[in-house]
């Protein structure tokens, strides 16, 4: 019983307060001065020798890898020790039997010595193989902060993983970054990564002119430029104040002040300004002439973004003058999203800001906060106190009635990005500062899968409540069902806490209450909620995936799994059971979509006309009309290469707005290349980056089989014979379990976040219609015009790299500066890079001097030579990498 778990971990709790002995603290912390490697050995483990589907592997795939810990102190013989770590493939087995490995919870191990345990002698070292579940094909699959513990001795980091500087202990792959025998992706190093840009030329400043970003639908370019030396003077009808501050705020980040006797701007609002397809929210029209610019709008949205496109025509280099041109322009999808999680890690208040004037810039107009999950609930919510003192922490606690258990290489303690938490009023800081901006905040709250953090906060709040004799308070908001103790296993390897019952009242009256906190933040900050977003996703036990099979029954292929042991969610709680005895829910599979309708009559309730999904959570409804609230939106993110190019156009029949939010395209925690000593996630592809991006058609996914692969590098083929009506909008994702920090926040969204503003906003000359029963196969079809494509991704990696990064830097955004290309032919060192016009230095002498590289005059070289990007201001570099 859970109930039990959490009383025996309360007496643990007593019995861990009393002080640690003098001996267990020297342990401790001559341990924590340990040196630890970590080393991927083999990523085909099972084409040599590793019974991977006996071990239980998902798809019978597994890895070999070695820790070696160093003992730098006295010798060492004592086995009443532990080090924590954050693995996110299970460990399976352990190749030394000195050790074992214990998985607790989520990704947090725990590596301890056995009975057999015979010491580290001083100065000397020990390997502990293991064999993990999956693949470790970045370097960011191993956490940092491993700590040590012993008895009730304080914990300590060992000092050694204590780094966001992975490569100070985890060591090089080598040939170990592929995932298959049949992986045909190219390991990115200068020379492939320079034949991979070799299409793409700089273009001089005049191609650019008159330019606009994302691409508006119609320019007519004039031959003169208008002056902005002298500063400009706005007259902003039909806007906010707040609005109006905000468009000062972008000017003058931009180095162009307001003056009375600067360049006149004024903007308009007339509706009846536009007809036809124009006539919508954000459509705009500009004239720039030498003297002044006018903009129309067909509402405050439409004016909003014509200054926006004024904006983007300065330059870099703060040269005070923009192109006289007429743009007649309207977005291409009502829905351009961005998705910050914040829960796996927490990310500044700042950040965000940051994020939403990016968001601005570009015309995106919806933010898509997801402000809970196992890791952490993120934001206050009055009368739920624990929710925060609990829930949005993390340190070593075992009974967790302080805090969550570490996870994501947070370490014990709650001094870093692990924690944290936004205030009610920094809530409303955000929805203010995002309304001025003409961007719609959708918060989501993860539910009924991902909902751990709630539901310890809520035991805590119970347990509480309990002890202070108040069983009626104390179970309001429980969200477990003490009766469950099903044994599932969630996508991230949590237990059945990762999981709220749906069945339960008071699940019920804690959705109520969350919703009405929000919706009252959001109408204290000027902009009532409109959506609501359920989450939904994944609530399902991994082990039951066609992954794995019964070993009673095995299947070739899958890992071995005794499923007499495991339970789907709720299997064994007698309050569900007995919900769908009644007959309203049809089984198990259906809860997820019950509960999940049953949210929808709440969301109505509280007068928010739409509510929001990941579309497998609302897979066993219907249609739309099955939920109370007028609309219904999913987030569709079907791995394309894997029938998303088909399954896609099943939500629009059903009737719901469809949000185009493709893993394999838009997850923006995926590698921005195939190079181990990158970022992220990769389970749907091994990289996207700008250019694949720019490249996708999100309204006729069968296209994109022409223009990309599947994760392994190879072609795949796309056809489907279903009618679609179009998609509702385009999203970007940032999962943050590999992003701990805001600047690694910024590395991993821009400059890709363009690519995303971009397609949402224009449709390209080279996206074919949609058309039923017309294939594309990978490497055989030419259907698309690859060469309309290359020419129009050529002009935007221009911009980037000329226009758009400087702008990054005075904004002081942390972006993923491209790693150059290079290659020496006879002596002379040639280099380039993705975006072009960013800066590229090389070094002769091990990184002690760089120089500025020259095209015109490449130079001559030998020995080892070093190359790396750098940034307009010439305050931060790329990844350093040697020829």
């Amino acid at each position: 019983m859970l109930t039990q778990r959490f009383f025996a971990l309360s007496l643990l709790s007593v019995a861990l307060s009393s002080a640690a002995s003098p001996s267990e603290q020297s342990l401790v912390n001559q341990i924590s001065q340990f040196g630890v490697t970590y080393q991927v050995k083999d990523n085909l483990a099972a084409l040599h020798g590793v019974d991977c589907a006996a071990l239980g592997a998902d798809w019978a795939a597994c890895n070999r890898a070695t820790i070696t810990l160093t003992n730098h102190g006295p010798a060492l013989t004592d086995k009443h020790w532990a080090i924590y770590m954050s693995n996110v493939h299970q460990t399976l087995r352990v190749d030394n039997d000195q050790f074992k490995m214990t998985h607790i919870v989520g990704d947090l191990t725990r590596l301890e010595p056995t009975d057999k345990f015979t010491g580290i002698g001083a100065g000397e070292s020990v390997e502990i193989p293991i064999v993990n579940e999956y693949w470790q094909l970045f370097i960011t699959d191993v956490m940092p902060r491993w700590y040590v513990t012993a008895g009730q001795a304080t914990p300590q980091i060992i000092a050694s993983t204590d780094s966001e500087d992975l490569s100070k202990f985890v060591l090089p792959f080598g040939d170990n970054w592929r995932r298959s025998a049949d992986d045909h992706n190219v390991l990115m190093q200068p020379v492939s990564r320079f034949d991979k840009n070799s299409d793409i030329t700089p273009l001089p400043a005049s191609a650019l002119r008159g330019q606009i970003s994302p691409t508006p639908l119609e320019v007519k370019l004039h031959p003169h430029d208008a002056s902005l030396s002298r500063g400009v003077t706005l007259s902003l009808n039909g806007l906010s104040t707040a609005t109006r501050q905000a468009v000062v705020q972008r000017f003058e980040q931009l180095g162009v002040q307001q003056r009375a006797s600067g360049y006149a701007i004024t903007s308009d609002i007339r509706p009846g300004y536009f007809s036809g397809a124009l006539a919508k929210s954000g459509a705009y029209r500009l004239n720039i002439n030498a003297r002044s610019a006018s903009i129309v709008g067909y509402d405050a949205a439409g004016a909003f973004y014509g200054l926006m496109s004024i904006l983007s025509l300065i330059p870099a280099d703060g040269t005070p003058q923009i192109a006289t041109l007429d743009a007649t322009d309207a977005p291409r999808f009502a829905y351009r999203g961005a998705f910050l999680d914040v829960a796996r890690n927490f990310h500044s208040k700042q950040a965000v800001l940051r994020l939403l004037d990016q968001m601005a810039a570009w015309k995106m107009n919806t933010f898509h906060f997801h402000l809970s999950d196992d890791e952490g609930w993120r934001i206050e919510i009055p009368g739920l106190p624990e929710l925060t003192e609990v829930g949005s922490q993390r340190c070593h606690d075992l009974t967790e009635q302080r805090c969550l258990l570490p996870q994501l290489g947070s370490g014990p303690f709650s001094d870093n990005n692990g924690s944290g938490y936004f205030s009610r009023a920094d809530y409303i800081e955000i929805v203010e500062y995002a309304q001025a901006r003409h961007i719609t905040v959708i918060p989501e709250i993860d539910m009924p899968a991902h909902a751990r953090a709630a539901v310890i906060a809520m035991e805590a709040r119970y347990q509480r409540l309990m002890h202070a004799g108040q069983p009626d308070q104390a179970s309001a908001y429980r969200l477990i069902d003490p009766t469950d103790d099903s044994n599932t296993t969630s996508v991230q390897l949590y237990d059945r806490t990762s999981y709220l019952n749906p069945c339960i009242d008071a699940s019920q009256r804690f959705v109520d209450k969350v919703i009405g906190e929000i919706q009252a933040m959001h109408r204290e900050a000027g902009q009532p909620l409109t959506t609501w977003h359920f989450g939904g996703d994944e609530a399902k036990n991994i082990r039951f995936g066609p992954g794995y099979s019964d070993r009673h029954q095995p299947k070739p292929g899958t890992g071995l799994r005794d499923w007499q042991q495991e339970d789907r969610p709720w299997a064994k709680s007698q309050v569900c059971q007995a919900l769908i005895n009644s007959g309203k829910v049809n089984d198990l599979a259906h809860l997820p979509s019950y509960f999940a309708m049953t949210v929808s009559a709440i969301v109505q309730r509280h007068g928010i006309g739409k509510m929001q999904a990941w579309q497998d959570g609302l897979k066993d409804a219907k249609d739309a009309r099955a939920f109370a609230t007028p609309r219904v939106a999913v987030n569709f993110w079907d791995t394309l290469y894997w029938g998303g190019f088909d399954s896609a156009s099943d939500w629009t029949q059903k009737g719901y707005d469809v949000v185009i939010s493709s893993p394999d395209y838009l997850y923006l925690d995926f590698p921005s290349e195939v190079n181990p000593q990158e970022r992220g996630y990769y389970w749907g592809t091994r990289f996207s980056d700008e250019r694949k991006i720019f490249a996708f058609a999100p309204d006729n996914l069968p296209q994109n089989a022409e223009t990309s692969t599947d994760r392994d590098g190879n072609a795949f083929s796309a056809k489907s014979d279903k009618p679609w009506t179009g998609a509702y909008g385009l999203s970007a994702q940032l999962w943050s379990e590999t992003v701990r920090t805001d600047p690694q926040m910024e590395y991993m969204i821009y400059p890709r976040l363009f690519a995303v503003a971009e397609r949402s906003w224009h449709r390209a000359s080279w996206e074919l219609d949609y058309r039923a029963g017309r294939e594309f196969i990978g490497g055989q079809t030419r259907l698309v015009d690859r060469h309309a494509l290359q020419q129009d991704w050529q002009r935007f990696a221009n911009l980037l790299g000329q226009r758009e990064l400087a702008k990054l830097d005075k904004a002081g955004i942390a972006y993923r500066l491209p790693v150059p290309g290079a290659k020496i032919v006879a002596g002379v060192l040639a280099m380039n890079v993705a975006l072009p016009g960013v800066t590229l230095e090389y070094s002769l002498d091990n990184g002690t001097h760089w120089q500025r590289y020259d095209a015109a005059q490449p130079p001559q070289v030998s020995g080892a030579v070093q190359v790396r990007s750098v940034s307009a201001d010439g305050l931060r570099s790329s990844r350093v990498e040697s020829l």
